[in-house]
C-alpha cells in the first residue's frame, strides 16, 4: 500500500527530529502530514488531603494546551518549508492515565512517526506511547533517534525471522524497500536447521516485487539479538531497520528482556515496526 497519510507525534521541546523524518518522508511519497501534539494535563494525587485551589486544574491545562499550541506551530512552520501539506491536531491526555485520545489520531494513517525518548529532554509518557500505538492503533511506527539523521534511504535492512510480526513489518515497509538504493535482509543465526537457504523465502518475496535483495545470516552474539542488529547496522552503514515489535506479550518482554526494548533504547537510526 502507498504511503499517502503520515501522523507524527510533534515534541513539546527540542529540535523535532521525528516531525522532521515525517515530512522528508511525506515529500517523496505525497503525503499528507499531521502533526499531533499532546496536552498533558496533571493527576491530583489523591492523598492529598485538603481542597485544591479552585482554578489550578484550571490553570494547569491552559499551559499544557499553550505548550502543545507552540509545538504545533513549530510543526506548520516545519511543513510549510517542507512544502508538503499538512495540518495540526492536538490530544488532551491525563498525565499516566489512558492514551486513547491519541490513539483515536493514529488508527486511520499509513505510518504513524514518533521520536525515540530523549533522557536529555524526556517527553511524558513517551514511552508508553509508544508500545500503546505499536499494538493498539494497528498500524505501522517509525521510530526516530534522538540524536536525529535522516533518512537517506541508501541501505535498508530487513531484520527478519519469520515471525508474523517481521512479515507485517516487511509489507509496511514495502514502500520505503522500494525506494532505497540497497536491501539488506539481515537473519540472525539461531541454531535451528532450515530448509533451504536461509532467507531464500523472502527473497523471492521481494524480487517479485522489483528489489534486488542482498541475504546476510550473522551469529548470535551471547549477548543477544538485539546487539546482533545495532552491530549490524553500526558495521554497514543501514540507515533504517524494519522489524516485528514485541514478538511476546509485553510483560513477557518486560520481565524476561526483548530484542524490541533494547532496540528502543540503544537505537542510532530509524526503525519501523508493526506488530
Amino acid at each position: 500500500m502507498a504511503i499517502k497519510d503520515i501522523l507524527t507525534l510533534v515534541d513539546l521541546a527540542g529540535k523535532q527530529q521525528a516531525a522532521q523524518v515525517a515530512l522528508q518522508l511525506a515529500s517523496r511519497t505525497g503525503a499528507h502530514a499531521t502533526g499531533l501534539t499532546v496536552a498533558f494535563e496533571p493527576v491530583v494525587p489523591g492523598f492529598i488531603a485538603g481542597p485544591m485551589p479552585a482554578d489550578y486544574v484550571a490553570i494547569a491545562r491552559d499551559q499544557a494546551l499553550r505548550a502543545a499550541h507552540t509545538a504545533g506551530e513549530a510543526f506548520s512552520e516545519l511543513a510549510r518549508k517542507a512544502g508538503v501539506p499538512s495540518e495540526t491536531r492536538t490530544a488532551e491526555v491525563i498525565t499516566g492515565g489512558s492514551a486513547e485520545a491519541v490513539l483515536a489520531h493514529c488508527r486511520l494513517t499509513d505510518l504513524v512517526v514518533v521520536g525515540q525518548d530523549n533522557p536529555d529532554e524526556p517527553e511524558p509518557m513517551r514511552e508508553m506511547l509508544i508500545e500503546t500505538v505499536l499494538f493498539e492503533a494497528g498500524v505501522p511506527v517509525l521510530v526516530v533517534p534522538y540524536i536525529g539523521g535522516g533518512l537517506p534511504m541508501n541501505n535498508v535492512m530487513v531484520a527478519w525471522d519469520g515471525s508474523p510480526t517481521a512479515s507485517r513489518a516487511v509489507h509496511a515497509a514495502m514502500p520505503m524497500l522500494q525506494m532505497a538504493k540497497k536491501v539488506t535482509v539481515m537473519i540472525v543465526e539461531t541454531g535451528r536447521r532450515h530448509e533451504g537457504e536461509p532467507g531464500a523465502d523472502i527473497a523471492t518475496y521481494l524480487a517479485r516485487h522489483g528489489l534486488s535483495v542482498t541475504i546476510d545470516v550473522v551469529p548470535r552474539p551471547h549477548s543477544g539479538v538485539a546487539d546482533a542488529i545495532l552491530n549490524y547496522v553500526s558495521d554497514h552503514a543501514v540507515d533504517m531497520i524494519a522489524m516485528g515489535g514485541y514478538g511476546h506479550s509485553r510483560m513477557r518482554e518486560f520481565l524476561f528482556g526483548g530484542a524490541t526494548r533494547d532496540i528502543l533504547a540503544s537505537m542510532t537510526v530509524p526503525v519501523l515496526m508493526a506488530h
